[in-house]
Parts: C-alpha cells; structure tokens; sequence
C-alpha cells in the first residue's frame, strides 16, 4: 500500500459526516483514532461467523475463534518485533497494562528503600500505579524535570540513578509535549545498576516504529484504541523472563493448568495473565488494525506526522504569534504529531468548544498529566494530535478557525458566543 492520506481517508467512515454543514476535522487522536472499514469488518465478521468462547471447546466455531485469538498475539508480536508471541499480553488499555506490570512485577521485586524514577510529563497511568506500590513496599520515588522546551532532563536522570534504582518508567513519547524520549540510552542506564525500565507507548506505539529488541527495554503497555483498534483491548509486552517474575493478581478460569485443595500451576504465558473469558472481538480487532498499519508502513506514517507537526507550527509561530502560547519542543524531529498550546486571554475550553463549532475535533483540560502542567504553570491546554489520515487542510481549517477566535477574544472571554463564531 503507497502512503497517500487521501486515500486512506476513504477507508474511515465516520471521517465522512457533516455535523451542521461542516465536514469533521478530527484532531483528537491521542484520546482515541477513528477506525477503519477493515477493522470494522474483522470485528463484524467474528460475530456474524465463527462467535465462541476461546480455549474451552472442540467444536468448529471455537477452534477458529481461538485460532484467531492467538494469531492476534502473534501480529501484535511481529508488529513490534517481540521475541515470541508468548510475550504478548492482551489487557483492557495500556493503564491496565501499566498496573499489572506496578503491581504483578512491583509488589513481588520491590524492597524497602529501593527507588523508582519516574517523570513529570508521565501521564498518571504510568505515575500512580507506581506510587500506591512505593507506599506499600516503603519504596522511594524520585521525578525527572524537564527543559524550558519540554525535552527529558537526561543529565538530571543520570544523577538520579544509584544502586538502588531498581524501576525506570518512562513514557515513549509524551501525550501533552510530544517529546519523543531516547528510551533505548534511559534503557541502558537502567541495566546498568540492574534496574528494569517500564515504557508507556500508548502515544510511542501508534504513532512511530518500535523495536523491542532494539530499544533494551523490559516493559511496554500500549492500547487498542488509539492505533485503529476498538476500545477496551490492550497489550503488555514483557521479556519472558520478566514475566516469568511476576504471579498473575487476578486468577480463575484459563490462567490455570491445574488446580488442587493444596495448591495451583499456572498456565503457561501469555495464558496465565489473561483469566476468564478474554475480549475475543477486540483481541481480533486488534490484530486487523495492526495489518492496516504494518501494510501503510510505520516510518510513513512518522514521516506525515512529522510533516503535519511542522507545517502547523511554522503557521503558529508565524502567523498566530503573540496571540498563542504553545508547550513543548519547537523542533518536529523531536516530536511526534501533538500540539499543546492556549489562545492567551482565553480559556482552554472555551477554545476548544469555539472549535468544535467550526467542526475541528481537539481535546482540552490536562490530559491525564496534572504535574506536568503544575511544572508549566498551568492549569490546561488544547491539545491537538494527527495521525495518519489527516491533511494538510485540517491544519490550514484549525490556524484559520483559531485566527477567528483569536479576534472574538474579547466576546468569547465574556461568556457570549457571536454568530460570526459559528462561521467556517
């Protein structure tokens, strides 16, 4: 497939609606991607086709839906060059995957005095988790600063790491700045005081090529959801040896091989962390959208985003200037395709929903990130996130919309909503 973003829009329906005679312009996509016919059908057609229960009869319709179960674990392995596939995990979204990992891994390794280093722009799926462990084993944490540009405090972190760090967990790539984090050289520090490092990819994974095996990392939670998948089905990656540490926290029916009075053997990975009746239709659903990306290819869809955070931000600072504050690094090489930014004088929400009237889908609020916009001083943005699907015009539809908004400051700050507003 030849990367063309106007023909990709064609495969992704709901990018077709007119909400009040105005086209939709989704930029929206670190909260969740729109999906894909492809997706759309491979889900349809499990349940129209072959709807079982997995791993529990001989009869025709369950063996080709557990076939097609672990196949998925074995697309999302190849996807980010796993070892095995038995290393793939499927979890409901990455803050499940994260929480496993704190807790199955944390709660069984972790001693009193050890330290965990973590991050101010960590969202709070891969920050709480981590702290409730810390209270409860008597850990320490420490957080990583960063630069005036949103760039990690490498240096900082180098000084944070002594013999007892024992967890680095850091996300790939920020859902607010977009700093994309050297997680491979955070991995080889983290190895060098026989620590482990926990990556967050919920926005990495989606969005760039990630190699496992050439990042050194132990960990890596990612969701569904924001890479063209449906809702409630996540991935936790580990190293089998990792997971090979870690007692599964929920059990039941499919992590066991055997049960006794006295005692229980657990079934083997990825099985014994996936208990009870799995989701089946998300798991398949999954696996359809990885195919899609794997066949539009990763570093294209890098390369567009790149050039889609780039383009808006040579139009930000040129033709919006005084008017916008914008947060995190300036250069697109270093970032991936989110822009965190305020109108000054206004409200983040008010700019977002003064969007949303002229058909521009973003997010605004603190994003899951309440200490990294306590450490920019703030108590919100409007964040607008790309993806493979958007173009050119949605960035020239969103620096023309916020140009109009820009010049209604006064109207908008006063609670009235102009007519003009409404205007495309």
């Amino acid at each position: 497939m030849g990367f063309n973003p106007y023909e990709i829009r064609k495969d992704f329906p709901v990018l077709e609606r007119v909400i009040d005679g105005k086209r939709i312009v989704y930029l929206d996509n670190a909260a969740t991607s729109q999906k894909p016919k492809q997706v759309i059908e491979a889900i349809r057609e499990f349940y129209e086709k072959y709807n079982a229960n997995v791993h529990r009869g001989l009869h025709t319709l369950s063996q080709e839906a557990s076939e097609a179960y672990e196949k998925a674990h074995e697309v999302v392995a190849h996807f980010i060059n796993a070892y095995s596939w038995e290393e793939v995990v499927f979890t409901y979204n990455s803050t499940d995957s994260l929480n496993k990992i704190a807790f199955q891994w944390g709660l069984k390794n972790l001693r009193e005095g050890d330290e965990i280093i973590l991050t101010v722009m960590e969202h709070h799926s891969n920050m709480l988790p981590w702290r409730a462990v810390a209270r409860l084993k008597g850990a320490k944490i420490k957080y990583v600063d960063i630069t005036d540009d949103g760039l990690l405090r490498y240096d900082q972190l180098e000084e944070m790491v002594t013999e007892r760090t024992r967890v680095i967990a850091v996300t790939l790539m920020s859902n607010v700045l977009g700093t994309i984090n050297d997680v491979r050289r955070i991995a080889r520090l983290a190895h060098s005081v026989d620590a482990i490092i926990v990556v967050d990819g919920a926005q990495g994974v989606p969005h760039l090529p990630v190699d496992v095996r050439s990042l050194e990392i132990d960990f890596l939670a990612f969701s569904g959801h924001k890479m063209l998948g449906p809702t409630g089905i996540g991935v936790l990656w580990g190293r089998r040896d990792r997971l090979e540490e870690m007692d599964p926290l929920i059990s039941g029916g499919g992590a066991i091989k055997d049960v006794t009075l006295e005692g229980v053997e657990w079934q083997d990975l990825p099985w014994r962390f996936e208990p009870g009746t799995p989701n089946i239709a998300g798991g398949i659903g999954l696996a359809a959208a990885v195919e899609y990306l794997i066949r539009v290819g990763m570093e294209n869809i890098r390369r567009h985003e790149e050039e889609l955070t780039a383009y808006t931000l040579k139009r930000f600072f040129e033709e919006l200037g005084e008017e916008i504050e914008y947060y995190g690094p300036r250069d697109a090489r270093l970032k991936g395709g989110v822009i965190a930014f305020n109108v000054k004088g206004l409200n983040h929400h008010i700019v977002g929903k003064s969007l949303d009237m002229f058909g521009i889908a973003v997010r605004t609020g603190m994003h899951c990130a309440h200490p990294l916009h306590y450490r920019l001083g703030i108590k919100g943005t409007v964040r607008a996130s790309y993806y493979l699907y958007n173009v050119k015009e949605d960035v020239d539809a969103l620096i023309e919309a916020l140009k109009t908004i820009s010049k209604l400051k006064s109207a908008l700050s006063s609670g009235e909503a102009p007519e003009t507003c409404t205007g495309t």
